[in-house]
């Protein structure tokens, strides 16, 4: 039987580790060359594969590959881009399948959330049907850390770290200003259905008193009266207050405190401005002199921040994913089992792509303190060790260093009919 070569593509939004992931793939697979031939990367994502547009990326040197590990966002493109069932459309899975045929790929590593599962998931079946079967492995990635089964998801540590040592800061900032100017201060974050993100600004908080005064979690219905009562108590208290607020907070009805009218390519309601409305809301309702800001990109981009944990976990899923892949496993997603908190140990696992294909973990209730706007002891013990250490990247000029690659186009092998994609 003849080597296969290896197709991996980065999906959806990108975090300051996912190319760590993509390092623990090439390097372990460079590793294994009786086993797997060339590793191609999608230009794009998956519509690298549509488009039979393939990274080469033989052509990086082992040291470019290794800077993958510290460099920020999607070093071979990402996207958002949804195959429909095959039931509705079986075309593009056609593409993608003669397109592996093509290049003699028959390992198919697809490195993101929910729907990015179920795709790899989707592929592993078809392309049995098809008669070209090809192993699929899933690479958990997500900022939101909503994915089951895993512990944590590769992205959220460095993101959680972010947002607390944010608010924190920020907050120093206003509690000196309080006196005669800004009463209160907003960040919005991400989290469209779950509050994994804004939760971890509750790690701000180390003592009675300390910022933040409030978070904001979707899954706790927006009560108009009882935030403003919380808010005016916070600045008696303490003179001012500190929020963090997750994108995707809902009335009791369900319905997003506010989005826009747009939406993404995976079909879901484009979120983002949350937290202009709640100010004006404190505004005319208490008269309280405030600011904001939105963390949006920057939280998932600072590399110089991340999680020392974060950066290993995420390689681990990488190099498992290749290793899952050479032991004949397929359909399936590495994942992190936490096995103790005092002290935080971890170890790789192992998840069907059908039990984490498009399945949402929100907060559990005992997560969120019984008013609503705070974290638990729990949680705290939870999210404390996804942000443990420190593994900046190296310093060139007083500014960071982080590798650019060519990125190189195989020549393509099949027509091209790009518009489709």
């Amino acid at each position: 039987m003849s080597v296969k070569n290896a197709f991996y593509a980065q999906s959806g939004g990108v975090t300051a580790v996912i190319n760590a992931s993509a390092c623990g793939v090439i390097e372990t697979a460079r590793k294994h060359p009786d086993k797997i031939g060339k590793i191609f990367a999608g230009n794009n994502g998956i519509l690298g594969a549509l488009r039979e547009e393939l990274i080469d990326t033989s052509l990086e040197t082992a040291e470019d590959i290794a800077a993958l590990k510290h460099t920020p966002s999607g070093a071979f493109g990402s996207c958002r881009y949804k195959l429909a069932s095959p039931l509705q459309d079986i075309a593009p899975y056609r593409r993608l399948i003669d397109v592996f045929r093509a290049h003699d790929i028959g390992y198919f590593f697809y490195n993101g959330g929910g729907d990015s599962q179920d795709t790899a998931h989707k592929v592993s079946l078809l392309s049995k049907e098809m008669g070209y079967p090809i192993t699929c492995i899933g690479i958990p990635k997500t900022v939101d850390n909503d994915l089951p089964v895993t512990d944590n998801c590769p992205g959220f540590g460095s993101v959680a770290k972010y947002v607390a040592v944010s608010i924190r800061e920020a907050s120093f900032d206003v509690a000196s200003m309080c006196e005669n100017s800004t009463k209160v201060f907003l960040l919005e974050v991400m989290g469209r259905n779950a509050g994994w993100v804004a939760a971890a600004g509750g790690l701000a908080s180390q003592n009675h008193g300390e910022a933040p005064h409030i978070i904001l979690f979707p899954e706790v219905p927006f009560d108009q009266q009882r935030f403003l009562e919380k808010v005016q108590k916070s600045v008696q208290d303490h003179g001012y207050c500190s929020i963090v607020v997750s994108e995707g907070v809902r009335t009791d009805s369900g319905e997003l405190l506010t989005h826009s009218t747009s939406f993404d390519a995976f079909g879901h309601i484009q979120l983002g401005g949350i937290v202009p409305t709640i100010a004006r809301m404190i505004k005319h309702e208490l008269g309280y002199k405030y600011h904001w800001a939105v963390a949006d990109y920057l939280q998932r981009s600072a590399r110089h921040i991340a999680s020392a944990t974060d950066v290993e976990q995420a390689y681990a899923v990488g190099k498992a994913a290749v290793e899952f892949a050479m032991q004949g496993k397929n359909a399936v997603m590495p994942a992190i089992v936490r096995e103790s908190n005092h002290p935080y140990k971890w170890s790789i696992g192992e998840a069907a792509l059908a039990d984490v294909a498009n399945i949402e973990q929100k907060i559990p209730r005992d997560f969120i303190t019984e008013d609503g706007f705070g974290i638990t002891e729990s949680c705290r013990e939870y999210l404390l060790p996804l942000i443990q250490g420190e593994d900046y990247p190296p310093f060139r000029d007083g500014m960071p260093y982080y590798v650019v690659l060519q990125n190189n186009l195989v020549e393509k092998k099949i027509h091209d009919p790009s518009a489709a994609w």
